[in-house]
């Protein structure tokens, strides 16, 4: 296994985020190649001059021949297949992923045997657009990107991804699966779910609802573009937790018109959501800088550290 911080990088699947994560890599000196399932997405890729097509053995017998980092970049409902192939053509290969959801990709990895050279990711980035034409080498500037440290998780393995990471633009959150998929549940399939509410509210207020809508309108419901397709591989995946906060949510709104109708006062809802905007905006994130993968209890100083706001910046 080689320990070049740019060792070559395939990327299984090139749209929004997969594409964007070839892009990234191959302008940060990455040798990067990729497939794509639809040989039209590939023959575009290949025409903005990036290695892409269509042949998924091909592929990985390359990744195999060249011990390069996959990253898998396709929906949950074809995560299974992938990773099968993987097991099939390229089982020694180190594997992340791009996935929104990642307790269930954790659980298939290891059904497929390659749990031992896996680390979950997801870049919590993204626009209401899909396909090879949205991507942006930028995308990821700035953003944060989640990066596992379940138990088990080999140091090498880790320290690749996240190198891809920092490579892309990104600042490294270690998390691990379940407390992950709790969190994005939160900030992110409840805003797709709310969003959507909102848009089929506004459309049943008809033309006048619609032609009078403005800035609030136009940002609650700007995920609500996203294809419903992939609306659903993001959010169905993480059921569980997000019928927990979407329960939650249901409370709040319930008692926020209870309230209304009783006394003509939304002042709780109100006043929880500005205080909860305020923590949001004035959250502190803090350098992690005194732990070294494959040290005595790296993984779970790790955890500990993400938990509390711990970001990396930068690995020595």
């Amino acid at each position: 296994m080689t320990g070049d911080d740019k060792a070559p990088v395939c990327v299984l699947g090139t749209g929004l985020i997969g594409g964007s994560v070839l892009r990234a890599a191959h302008g940060a000196g990455y040798e990067a190649f990729a497939y794509n399932r639809s040989e039209a997405g590939a023959r575009a890729a290949r025409a903005d001059g990036f290695d892409v097509v269509a042949d998924l053995p091909a592929v990985l017998r390359r990744v195999a021949e060249n011990d390069a980092l996959v990253v898998l970049a396709v929906p949950m409902p074809a995560v299974d297949h992938m990773l099968s192939m993987v097991a099939t053509y390229a089982p020694g290969c180190l594997l992340t992923d791009v996935v929104s959801v990642k307790t269930p990709v954790a659980h298939a990895v290891s059904k497929h045997g390659l749990a031992g050279r896996y680390v979950g990711g997801h870049p919590m980035a993204g626009t209401a657009e899909s396909g090879w034409a949205a991507t942006d080498p930028e995308l990821f500037r700035d953003a944060v990107w989640a990066v596992g440290v379940d138990e088990g998780t080999e140091a090498v393995a880790w320290t690749r991804v996240v190198r891809l990471a920092l490579a892309c633009g990104s600042v490294v959150v270690p998390v691990v699966a379940a407390d992950h998929d709790r969190a994005v549940a939160r900030i992110s399939h409840l805003p797709h779910v709310l969003a959507e509410a909102l848009a089929a509210a506004g459309a049943a207020g008809g033309p006048l609802a619609l032609g009078l809508a403005a800035g609030s309108f136009r940002d609650g419901t700007r995920v609500a573009g996203t294809a419903p397709d992939l609306v659903r591989a993001i959010c169905e995946p993480n059921a569980g937790a997000l019928l927990e906060v979407l329960e939650e949510t249901l409370t709040a709104l319930g008692a926020a018109r209870d309230s209304l109708r009783a006394d003509g006062s939304l002042t709780d809802l109100v006043a929880a959501g500005h205080d909860g905007h305020t923590a949001y905006r004035t959250a502190a994130r803090w350098e992690i800088t005194d732990v070294r993968p494959g040290d005595h209890d790296w993984l779970a100083r790790l955890r500990d550290a993400g938990a509390r706001g711990g970001v990396i910046t930068a690995l020595d």
